[in-house]
């Protein structure tokens, strides 16, 4: 886990982005934000950088690669198994059989997504905050 890597935020809803847009920039962490609409472009750019990223935020439904899908992929995948990036979801929509099929995919956490810009800055804030208190293996 790379603290001052980039946080990537999947997320295909363009207000919903702009909200996380927006608490970012008012949390005012160095971390750059990394934006894409779905996990097929998500996925192209984890196995393609050499960069380390902080954490991936990810939507669950999206197009052409959804968030569990995306999730199976880069659980199988050893390259970015090493990396040790937190996988976190945020959905609006949320089911007992969703949060299921996530954690069994070794999914750090899962949110609903909040109806407040407020709720979602005290959200971001207690997951970088978390995160960056952690240590994981490749952190020595």
């Amino acid at each position: 886990m790379n603290k001052n890597g980039p946080v990537i935020l999947i997320e295909d809803d363009a207000d919903d982005q702009f909200l996380f847009e927006q608490v970012f920039r008012k949390l005012n962490y160095p971390n750059q934000v990394r934006y894409f609409p779905d996990g097929q472009e998500a996925l192209d750019y984890l196995l393609s950088t050499t960069e380390l990223p902080f954490l991936i935020l990810s939507d669950i439904n999206m197009p052409r690669l959804n968030g569990i899908e995306l999730r199976e992929k880069l659980h199988r995948d050893a390259a970015l198994q090493l990396k040790c990036i937190p996988y976190l979801f945020f959905s609006t929509a949320a089911s007992q059989e969703m949060v299921i099929n996530a954690y069994s995919l070794s999914v750090q956490v899962f949110f609903i997504k909040q109806t407040s810009l407020d709720e979602l800055e005290k959200s971001i804030y207690f997951i970088m905050e978390y995160w960056k208190r952690c240590a994981a293996p490749n952190s020595f």
